[in-house]
């Protein structure tokens, strides 16, 4: 009875894939050159999982610069690639016929670019402007424009692999621009997309 048991409970394994592995291991030791097909085929597979592996496990270890700062009393971050400088808000130009969120215009070194205010994009309560608000500059290459803040905290190191898809709370229209939040509730933007989106784009018409 115990040798029919013994027999139903080796059925199960795939003895070919097995004697082909410890082929593979025992030339590997004895320093062979000549492996059978299956064997050859096990090291091959072996060696093309654990490279499939390490791009994946470099990938979670990556992190990213960033610039955390405030809006509305959230945390929020911005990759540092996107970032030419931050500035503070002083010397602006409303814009009359223009969206919500754009605060206006200023003059960077001779380079007129709009300044967004993502509290009013996003549609996030808003406060007064203070000494506190600088003016994040981002841009892409193609785009470039001034990001509002309420203030900056600092530079950031986020790992890629600690980001978590955004919670239930982070509704609206800003669920579309985050790459991630972190468990500290810092919500990393994707700067690249919101510099694509249309709708930020604003084209002034002069009379």
């Amino acid at each position: 009875m115990r040798d029919r048991e013994s027999s139903e409970a080796y059925t199960g394994i795939d003895w070919p894939a097995l004697i082909a592995r410890q082929e593979a291991a025992n030339a590997a030791i004895s320093g062979k050159r000549s492996l059978s097909p299956e064997a050859e085929e096990a090291v091959l597979k072996t060696r093309a999982e654990e490279l499939a592996i390490r791009p994946a496990q470099a990938e979670l270890e990556r992190r990213l610069d960033c610039l955390e700062f405030q809006l509305s009393g959230e945390s929020y971050a911005v990759e540092m690639s996107y970032i030419s400088e931050t500035l503070p808000l002083s010397d602006f130009t409303p814009l009359f016929c223009t969206p919500p969120f754009v605060l206006g215009i200023t003059n960077l070194r001779g380079r007129i670019i709009s300044i967004i205010d993502l509290r009013r994009f996003f549609e996030l309560a808003t406060v007064g402007l203070s000494d506190l608000n600088r003016v994040i500059v981002v841009g892409n290459g193609s785009m470039e424009f001034g990001v509002l803040a309420d203030a900056i905290v600092g530079m950031r190191s986020l790992p890629i692999g600690e980001l978590q898809p955004a919670p239930a709370t982070f509704t609206g229209i800003r669920e579309e621009f985050l790459a991630g939040v972190t468990a500290e509730r810092l919500a990393l933007l994707d700067i690249g997309k919101i510099l694509a989106d249309k709708r930020i784009m604003v084209h002034e018409e002069v009379s």
